[in-house]
């Protein structure tokens, strides 16, 4: 084999075992977290409310914004609500992040409420935000992050991940990757509709 192919073949075999370890590390005890996850480098460690049905516990996450306060999910609400999983490092976040910002703009009114929850340090979301001028609530973390994800069903922990809630917190879709601009408005549509 010339050394070029060994190299694939290597960098093949890195990225399987370490994809592999993360997956473990991940499914690790989700049915029974800490009534505490240690919150991110930005703010005091996060409460996670864990009683009631799920659709309750989801609004009851408690996430640091990017300037370090603490906020409840629920008081970000609306009646569609989105959240969005990113990070200023993600290729494909940043990519349909513009599109949501233009859905927020044009269907806030009707009871569209964006979040995105960045998986990230806080001073790179805050300029990324101020940057691009993004027009939704945007909040940060780390561990409290992955176990949101893992608890809305992202088990493998990949970026972008996007889940759609109804008024009252109840998954209504899950979009693993990119979302296309134009699949997101047609579905995001049809659930202002119903609502």
């Amino acid at each position: 084999m010339r050394p070029f192919h060994l190299v694939l073949v290597a960098l093949a075999l890195l990225a399987g075992s370490a994809g592999y370890v993360t997956h473990r590390a991940l499914r690790q005890d989700v049915s029974a977290p800490p009534a505490a996850v240690a919150g991110p480098a930005v703010g005091p460690a996060v409460s996670v409310a864990r009683a009631g049905n799920a659709a309750d516990a989801t609004l009851d996450w408690r996430l640091a914004t990017p300037a370090g306060e603490q906020q409840r999910l629920g008081d970000l609400a609306g009646r569609v609500t989105v959240l969005n999983f990113w990070a200023t490092w993600c290729p494909p976040c940043l990519r349909e992040i513009p599109a949501f910002v233009a859905l927020q703009e044009r269907h806030g009114a009707d009871g569209l409420q964006f979040i995105g929850i960045a998986l990230d340090e806080a001073a790179p979301v805050a300029d990324f935000v101020a940057e691009k001028g993004v027009n939704y609530p945007v909040l940060v973390g780390a561990n409290d992050v992955v176990r949101l994800m893992q608890t809305l069903g992202n088990e493998i922990g990949g970026l972008p991940y996007t889940v759609v809630l109804d008024a009252a917190g109840e998954v209504l879709f899950t979009k693993q990757g990119e979302w296309p601009a134009d699949a997101a408005a047609e579905r995001l549509a049809g659930f202002l509709k119903g609502s």
